[in-house]
């Protein structure tokens, strides 16, 4: 049973993204930032014991991004439609992971040698995002407005979110015209 352990964390996480989601857009702003942040460190946790017993699989490599992704967009959508986020901000999120989906997929059609792996701006890039909705979550539970906060926290995200983009969309055209084995 523990050996998967770490597939059962990754699948609460697909769970909790349309809970949290609903939490947020029914101001039940308290219980969407714990669930987040028991969804966050369900991520943390289920990567620690996958490397450290050996309990990696394939459809751990799978889940647990896909989890991560959509935990990410919902919690995006429903902040925008809650007015606590820009507008901008949400359609850059869904862009990039778009592009990185297309990409994959793209790549997979035409034989190119995938490596389907986080490159480690991906990695910061979420985690960066993970503060972001944290933080504009906490918000929303103390009903605390700070919107110089927000902006700065959008425009440090969206910073994020273009360099990791460019580096998948460089990496992408590098093997796609270069032959080389990438991410």
């Amino acid at each position: 049973m523990i050996r998967h352990l770490p597939n059962l964390l990754s699948a609460s996480r697909l769970v909790a993204a349309p809970v949290a989601a609903w939490a947020i857009l029914n101001d039940h702003d308290t219980a969407a930032l714990l669930l987040f942040i028991a969804a966050s460190f369900s991520d943390l946790a289920d990567g620690f014991i996958a490397r450290r017993w050996g309990f990696t699989s394939q459809i751990g490599a799978w889940l647990d991004p896909v989890a991560d992704k959509l935990l990410m967009l919902f919690c995006f959508v429903a902040l925008w439609k809650a007015g606590a986020i820009p507008l901008w901000l949400m359609v850059l999120v869904i862009a990039r992971d778009l592009g990185i989906v297309a990409g994959a997929l793209l790549g997979k059609l035409l034989g190119l040698p995938l490596r389907i792996a986080p490159l480690a701006i991906g990695k910061a890039t979420t985690a960066v995002l993970a503060v972001f909705v944290g933080a504009v979550l906490l918000l929303l539970a103390f009903d605390v407005e700070a919107p110089h906060y927000v902006t700065a926290g959008s425009f440090t995200a969206a910073a994020f979110i273009l360099l990791s983009g460019a580096v998948y969309a460089l990496t992408f055209l590098k093997l796609l015209f270069g032959g080389r084995h990438a991410a």
